[in-house]
């Protein structure tokens, strides 16, 4: 779309689009123009309302077209209230907005900035009797100073037009120790007031346009959001991004500049006291009794765009929410699947489905943990030579060896077993006490018989006792007792094999 360079640079293509699409041009070209914007300028506007139910809508309308039958006759606008308004909100028409409030079923109803532009058109349309231009003039002098010193960043210059400011005030200030007050005349106090009042009413109209627009970007993220086939990371970094720059864009930043101003205690004190002081000055006789407490009905505005914004925040939170849930509900759904596969396919005699894994883990190889090369330590040996001893050794100790037979210790159990199924190695020490000691105990722990399994219960415990002969070295008396030795060890059971029947 082709930016023009003036709000003025129209050409006829433009202008007949606009005459086409726009909700106000359709609206100031349809038959029923009188019926709508004098109903919506009296619902709406001049109540300063907002978000009315259908219910509230429907009956203001229903007494409407009974003031208008009764005075035009019964067969104008012959259709039900409820029919205008499904009209008046549709797609085509766009001169109210349709919706359903969070945890409410029944319809509300807002105007659209497109009627208000058609309303202040139709307003302009009446002849004014008195027309003021000094009082913009002097406001466009303010505002190009304003605009003019605003922008320049030379001190000098700042100083020198608050010299001048100063001057003036001071001159001021003289003529009013004088007794000199400079009072506006009556002319002068009712153009003032005639710019007063129509800035006052567009700005109550701007607050619309300004929900209307912060809805509009939020639609229009939504369908990024919704058409989105990137990742998840790069779709919350757009929508923050975008977020952030609905609240940062040049109409964001003025309207939370104008919301702070507003919200002031000191500017509402103000003009509190200037409203007041206004309506009580007797030479302006067309005064409007509506702005009288026009700074409160800025704040209502001004709160229900900002209670817009945050509403958009939540529903596009609980949008991102819905997404993210979606997701985790298909992988959740893959797994599902994959699991009741699995199960199907454990049971088959030949799988139907073989994979080979290499590794369970990728192999991560850091050229840092590789080990620097280190030189090899040599060890000098002394060189000594070996003599042969001349000392007798008893070589028969070598031969004096415990040798424990494996097949008759598997005889004591097979006949401690007999016809039982399982048998404890305390019986069987009991029937047969150990000849060999540790040795042979340890042996049985180990004992491989055919038919026979050895069980280990470690939540068991069992206590195994047999005598040894002393130890030549520590006793020099051979016929000495054997001691008594005790070994605690977990309960071991000899269980036969369990035959499946053929």
């Amino acid at each position: 779309m082709l930016r023009r360079s003036h709000p003025s640079d129209m050409d006829h293509d433009e202008i007949e689009t606009l005459r086409r699409e726009h909700p106000a041009w359709r609206l100031l070209a349809s038959n029923n123009a009188a019926l709508v914007l004098s109903f919506l300028q009296r619902v709406f506007i001049d109540a300063n309302a907002s978000n009315l139910p259908g219910a509230v809508l429907v009956d203001e309308l229903d007494d409407e077209l009974y003031a208008l039958r009764q005075r035009m006759g019964d067969d104008v606008f012959p259709r039900r209230p409820q029919a205008y308004l499904d009209e008046w909100a549709d797609a085509k028409h766009g001169w109210l907005r349709k919706f359903y409030p969070p945890g409410g079923d029944e319809p509300h109803y807002d105007l659209t900035p497109a009627v208000e532009k058609a309303l202040t058109w139709v307003a302009d349309l009446e002849t004014r009797t008195f027309i003021g231009t000094e009082s913009r003039l002097n406001t466009i002098f303010e505002l190009l100073r304003q605009m003019v010193y605003g922008a320049n960043s030379d001190p000098a210059d700042r100083l020198t037009d608050l010299y001048r400011r100063r001057q003036q005030l001071d001159a001021q200030i003289e003529r009013a120790e004088l007794g000199q007050v400079d009072v506006l005349d009556p002319v002068a106090q009712r153009e003032r007031y005639q710019q007063f009042a129509r800035t006052a009413r567009e700005l109550m109209a701007d607050f619309r346009q300004v929900e209307d627009n912060f809805r509009q970007l939020d639609r229009r993220l939504r369908e990024q959001i919704a058409g989105w086939a990137g990742s998840k990371g790069d779709l919350l970094d757009e929508v923050l991004s975008n977020r952030s720059g609905i609240a940062e864009s040049d109409q964001g930043r003025s309207f939370r500049a104008f919301y702070d101003l507003l919200l002031s205690a000191d500017r509402q004190a103000e003009l509190t006291d200037l409203l007041d002081r206004l309506h009580a000055i007797e030479t302006i006789d067309d005064l409007d009794p509506r702005l009288a407490r026009v700074h409160f009905d800025w704040i209502d505005a001004s709160e229900r765009t900002q209670a817009t914004v945050r509403q958009l925040s939540e529903q596009l939170r609980r949008f991102l929410d819905d997404q993210a849930y979606l997701e985790n509900r298909r992988v959740f759904d893959v797994l599902r699947n994959i699991e009741s596969n699995a199960l199907r396919l454990r049971d088959m005699a030949e799988p139907a489905v073989a994979m080979a894994v290499d590794d369970t883990r990728v192999p991560v190889v850091l050229p840092l943990e590789r080990p620097l090369y280190r030189r090899t330590r040599t060890t000098p040996l002394e060189q000594q030579s070996i003599e042969r001893g001349e000392t007798d050794i008893d070589a028969s100790v070598l031969l004096d060896q415990t040798f424990v037979d494996r097949d008759a210790l598997a005889e004591r159990v097979f006949r401690a077993l007999g016809a039982r199924r399982q048998v404890g190695l305390h019986d069987v020490i009991a029937a047969s006490p150990l000849d060999h000691g540790l040795a042979e105990l340890v042996t049985y722990f180990g004992l491989r018989a055919p038919g026979v399994d050895v069980v280990f219960d470690d939540d068991a415990r069992a206590e195994v006792r047999w005598r040894a002969d002393p130890d030549p070295v520590d006793h020099d008396d051979e016929t000495a007792d054997p001691e008594e030795r005790l070994a605690d060890i977990p309960r071991v059971t000899f269980a036969r094999h369990r035959t499946e029947p053929t």
